[in-house]
């Protein structure tokens, strides 16, 4: 009895420590949701947290499990997985966050948390263990889905250059002042979709791996689902300032009509991802839209340094929150 009563609070500390990672990821990601509406002017940044935040949320009545299913099931092999292999996952997956925050550089929580379930289940059980199918399609998106975000980004540009080829710059403005609210709200939903799932995916593998759901389950305990996608929503109310700072101006100065097409873009590549189960980076998604929609107006608009800088972080995301996981799975070993 005494020995099940510590597996639970063990349990209990790792679903915990989840929905922290899940409140950083969206603390983190917020810059990706309002980092275009804030710097355009259109929502001052307290409105735009909470607007970011409520479609965060109602993102949990849109998207099926998709992505919680690769998370869960289509990275590593069920029967390798423990909460040892969970621990290190998470402690690599937030302390690339924690990092990445700090230095205000934009990069990916999804990548971070994929990264570390690669890096606990290779100190635990070597390549072997991995599914490569289902990382495969994950580093594949890695750059698919920022050279998506830019082609459709960049689509988006001409278009609405075509289209309002006549009208005044002014009225322009002021349309798009407007339909910045529809395209942020739409990414916004597309963040919560692909992000909170990445979260359920983690708890619902500690869940099948201690045996409390089953491998052949369709879906995760509702309370997971819930949870988790309050938890982002939570997170992005409190905004992750210095990345926004990054993302709105850094790369390029923005207007409306450009924000607009950078958030239209990134939505649309988030809501072709999450319906095909593939958990892509919203970081690289809307960095891939906005730099299609500055280089549209010329390429001199795009700080080309800084976009460099974010790739470079892009690149290492995966590997070193693999090595923190690593590190993480054997202290936990020797503590537990």
């Amino acid at each position: 009895m005494e020995t099940m009563q510590v597996a639970l609070w063990v349990i209990a500390a790792l679903v915990v420590l989840a929905l922290l990672f899940d409140f950083m990821n969206g603390f983190h990601d917020a810059a990706n949701s309002i980092a275009t509406v804030v710097s355009t002017g259109v929502l001052r940044p307290t409105q735009a947290v909470l607007f970011a935040a409520f479609f965060n949320f109602v993102a949990i009545f849109v998207f099926h499990l998709s992505v919680a299913a690769t998370v869960g099931k289509g990275i590593a092999q069920p029967g390798v997985v423990d909460v040892h292999v969970v621990f290190g996952a998470l402690t690599g997956a937030i302390t690339w966050n924690v990092i990445t925050w700090y230095y205000g550089i934009p990069s990916s929580s999804s990548h971070a948390l994929i990264g570390g379930i690669v890096g606990a289940v290779l100190a635990k059980a070597g390549a072997s263990a991995l599914i490569g199918t289902g990382i495969l399609r994950t580093v594949t998106f890695i750059f698919v889905s920022p050279a998506l975000g830019f082609t459709l980004g960049s689509l988006m540009m001409v278009l609405v250059a075509w289209v309002c080829r006549r009208t005044p710059p002014s009225k322009v403005d002021r349309w798009f002042r407007r339909l910045q609210l529809v395209s942020a709200g739409a990414y916004s939903l597309g963040h919560g979709g692909n992000d909170a799932q990445k979260t359920i995916g983690i708890i619902w593998m500690l869940l099948i791996s201690t045996g409390y759901a089953a491998s052949a389950d369709k879906a995760p305990p509702t309370w997971v689902i819930v949870s988790c996608y309050a938890a982002i929503g939570i997170g992005t109310m409190f905004g992750g300032w210095r990345i926004v700072k990054t993302m709105g101006q850094k790369i390029t100065k923005l207007k409306p009509v450009g924000g607009f097409c950078a958030e239209t873009g990134g939505a649309m590549t988030l809501f072709l991802a999450t319906a095909i189960g593939v958990p892509v980076s919203t970081t690289h998604t809307i960095t891939g839209a906005i730099v299609g929609v500055g280089s549209v107006q010329r390429a001199s608009a795009v700080r080309w340094g800084v976009a460099g800088n974010i790739v470079w972080a892009w690149v290492l995301t995966i590997p070193a929150s693999a090595f923190v996981a690593g590190v993480a799975y054997w202290i936990s070993l020797q503590l537990f």
